[in-house]
């Protein structure tokens, strides 16, 4: 049994060697005051009292930094891939060569444009729709540009040089407004057309409508005044209405979505525009909610080019998500020409929301909101027999969830909401929000749970097994037992019983999820690890990675259990043994694989195969991606295995720097989110760790694995008393920590406590075209 004795004083290793007597009793210490700012303790220069100097705490700072995170043109991007992006969350505009024209394009799309015809499926019927373009026109021929996307602002800046003279210009996307503001030299002129686009489907690009498909009606033009208008008319209802004025050097752009009303949008886009504030004033609010934005966190790495693509997702993630707003489709806010126009549930959304819990940011989690406000629709997806208690969803859907889902037996999917229900939980156990626990985690689990035990069934083993279902999207006949689904009913069940005990319901189904849990059938194995269900063997390369859930990222199955490294590491390389059917996001999942196992070095490699120009389907240059279209989550996905080598806090332990290679002599990570809602600062010089701040905003349990090395371990509060600690049996050093209060960490003397930028080892250029 693990020792609850609380000790005071140093460790080394976790073994106490300076300690007061037992039971003496530490002074009471005040709580920090929030206002200090997460990261810095109480001043005083008495005592062991100790303050984190943050070279990071003034804008100056950041925008030095951020500048150097900066995409960069020195070449006219061509395709959506290759040039500056803008979004505010639904709004979004990429901006390249109008396709074999000599002039800007800014795409104009929006997060909430879809058809509203279920009948015609997710493909067709709910689909994203495309709303137009702008052209920024020039009078003379395009021949260099200069331009620059500041992440600190959050706009782009620069110039477009033609024979004629020069157009100088800045863009930003804020509260829904597109706004331009564009100055020609010269013989130049500005001039702007806005071009609509037909409302149908982007997967047109790969098949015909399905039968009985009816386009919908044209476009409509409206002038009021100096506010252009077009109005979209839509056949299932509803009706998305483009808004813009040009006024001096400045384009102003607000599109509208409404439904059922085919009135509403018309009227809400006309109202913005004819409201809408001057572009420095727009600038103003625009820059103030960017500049609250970053400070959050902070992680600097030495790899240049790595740490720049981490803070563009940021950016970018930023741009494309916001609470309340609209869940991320396959493409975000950028809608192109691709067979995926809609939500995809059975990987894409979930790897696309992972990147925001470390980084601090659940202020961008859509996907939470959108579960809570759809929870009829997941309701009405399963069939009419199981309404009363059970949810679902299928493989792809519109903004609200609208996908029936697939009876197991019947071999489709079964548990795509389950695994994003794992995505809200992490939501919750990184900020320990019970209310999202209790109205949204909780009763929508349960239902998806319910829905899975319907279908099991005992066999003559006295096990339960579940009919054939679709292990994502592996193409054999759907097998029974797939590793997938047990994967989640384990889960979902042990999640159900230690949360309804925290919730303090005495729920009727405890008995059954116990049963579950006891009676289900064994992970389907064979001499290369995990298979994907019962008889049916990871046989032929895949992209997805479903048949090993249960490693990751649920851990189910993971490297702290010594009886299943053997099982784990032999079903990771058959996975990436059988060659052909890879994709970005399978490494970017076997390099958070390998940051698991604490292999730094083999998880950077296979990270570093997204960024290889010779890999099949590479990053691209502004750090999106595609296949047959844009996919979102896979750079975002990226950026969460940066995050698991930097740090994990899966099974209640929260694990500094785990997975660093050993190239990175130097790193720095400052109020990194940790489950149990930890704030997490950490530095690392000459590739050791020199100290560890933790601060509690939940006053949940602290176990840490700090990786400190070279001397006794000294854990001081934020008033300088001693923390109480005590180690548990697998090394674990556990403190005491109460909600508002701070630990610091650190081995031998005490280091200079300070969070700066790293010095590049490894330079890297700029992304964009430099």
């Amino acid at each position: 049994m693990t020792s609850r004795r609380a000790v005071l004083g140093s460790v080394v290793g976790g073994t106490v060697v300076a300690a007061l007597p037992t039971g003496a009793e530490a002074a009471p210490t005040p709580a920090l005051d929030t206002a200090q700012g997460a990261g810095l303790a109480a001043d005083s220069a008495a005592g062991g009292r100790w303050k984190i100097r943050d070279t990071m705490n003034s804008d100056s700072a950041w925008a030095g930094f951020l500048r150097r995170q900066d995409l960069l043109w020195r070449k006219l991007p061509t395709l959506w891939y290759e040039g500056p992006f803008l979004g505010d969350g639904r709004l979004g505009s990429m901006v390249y060569q109008e396709p074999g024209a000599n002039s800007i394009r800014f795409t104009v799309q929006h997060g909430e444009v879809q058809d509203h015809r279920p009948e015609f499926g997710s493909g067709w019927g709910t689909a994203r729709l495309p709303v137009g373009h702008l052209t920024l026109d020039p009078v003379g021929t395009i021949g260099a540009v200069d331009w620059r996307l500041s992440l600190w602002n959050a706009e782009l800046t620069g110039t477009i040089t033609t024979d004629k003279g020069t157009l100088t210009l800045s863009a930003l996307i804020h509260d829904g407004i597109l706004a331009a503001r564009v100055t020609a030299d010269g013989d130049e002129e500005v001039r702007w057309t806005f071009h609509p686009e037909e409302a149908i489907s982007p997967r047109k690009i790969q098949e015909a409508p399905p039968a009985g498909y009816v386009a919908n009606p044209p476009w409509t033009t409206r002038t009021t005044g100096d506010v252009e208008q077009v109005l979209q008319p839509l056949l299932g209802g509803g009706q998305t209405a483009t808004a813009y004025r040009r006024a001096g050097d400045t384009l102003l752009l607000n599109v509208a979505h409404s439904y059922p009303s085919d009135t509403r949008a018309g009227e809400t886009s006309l109202r913005k525009i004819q409201r809408a504030a001057p572009y420095s004033v727009l600038r103003k609010q625009h820059t103030r909610w960017w500049h609250a934005f970053y400070p959050k966190s902070f992680v600097s790495i030495p790899d240049e080019r790595l740490q720049s693509f981490h803070w563009i997702q940021l950016y970018k993630i930023a741009s494309a998500s916001r609470a309340g707003g609209p869940v991320m489709a396959t493409s975000g806010p950028w809608l192109e020409p691709t067979p995926w126009p809609a939500v995809w549930w059975n990987l894409n959304v979930q790897l696309e929301y992972w990147l925001i819990h470390g980084s601090n940011h659940l202020e961008l989690d859509s996907l939470a909101s959108t579960l809570r406000q759809n929870q009829e629709q997941l309701t009405t997806n399963v069939p009419a027999a199981y309404r009363s208690d059970s949810s679902g969803i299928g493989r792809s859907s519109d903004m609200f969830g609208n996908r029936s889902i697939d009876v197991p037996g019947s071999g489709g999917e079964a548990g795509n909401l389950t695994w994003a229900l794992h995505n809200v939980w992490l939501s919750y156990r990184h900020s320990m929000d019970e209310a999202l626990l209790r109205d949204t985690v909780y009763p929508l689990l349960r239902r998806t749970i319910n829905y899975y035990v319907h279908f099991l069934q005992p066999g003559d083993d006295g096990k339960l097994h579940l009919p054939s279902t679709l292990s994502p999207e592996y193409p054999v006949v759907p097998p029974k037992d797939t590793n997938y689904d047990l994967a989640l009913i384990r889960w979902g069940c042990t999640t159900l019983l230690e949360e309804s005990a925290r919730l303090e319901i005495d729920d009727p189904l405890k008995q059954r999820w116990q049963e579950t849990l006891a009676k289900l059938t064994p992970y389907p194995v064979d001499d290369n690890g995990f298979m994907i269900g019962a008889d049916t063997p990871y046989a032929q390369s895949h992209r997805h990675y479903s048949h090993l859930l249960m490693v990751y990222p649920l851990y189910l199955v993971n490297w702290e259990q010594p009886e299943q490294r053997e099982l784990i590491e032999k079903s990771l390389v058959r996975w990436h043994a059988l060659t052909g059917a890879h994709r970005g996001y399978s490494y970017t999942g076997a390099a958070s694989m390998y940051a698991m196992m604490g292999r730094g070095e083999v998880a950077l490699t296979y990270l570093k195969k997204f960024f290889d120009p010779s890999t099949r389907y590479p990053c691209q240059a502004n750090t999106h991606y595609t296949e047959a279209g844009p996919v979102i989550e896979t750079p975002l996905s990226a950026s969460q295995s940066l995050h698991d080598m930097l740090c994990q806090s899966w099974g209640g332990v929260v694990r500094v720097f785990p997975a660093v290679p050993d190239s990175w002599a130097d790193v720095t990570l400052h109020d990194f989110r940790a489950q149990g809602a930890f704030l997490v600062t950490a530095v690392r010089t000459g590739g050791v760790t020199r100290f560890v701040r933790v601060r509690s905003l939940a006053g949940e349990p602290l176990r840490l694995r700090h990786g400190l090395t070279g001397g006794p371990v000294t854990a001081v509060l934020d008033d300088g008393t001693p923390a109480r600690t005590h180690a548990a049996d697998d090394g674990t050093l556990v403190i005491e920590l109460a909600k508002g209060r701070e630990v610091l960490l650190y081995a031998g003397e005490r280091p200079d406590l300070v969070i700066a930028p790293v010095t590049p080892s490894e330079p890297g250029e700029a992304w964009g075209l430099p």
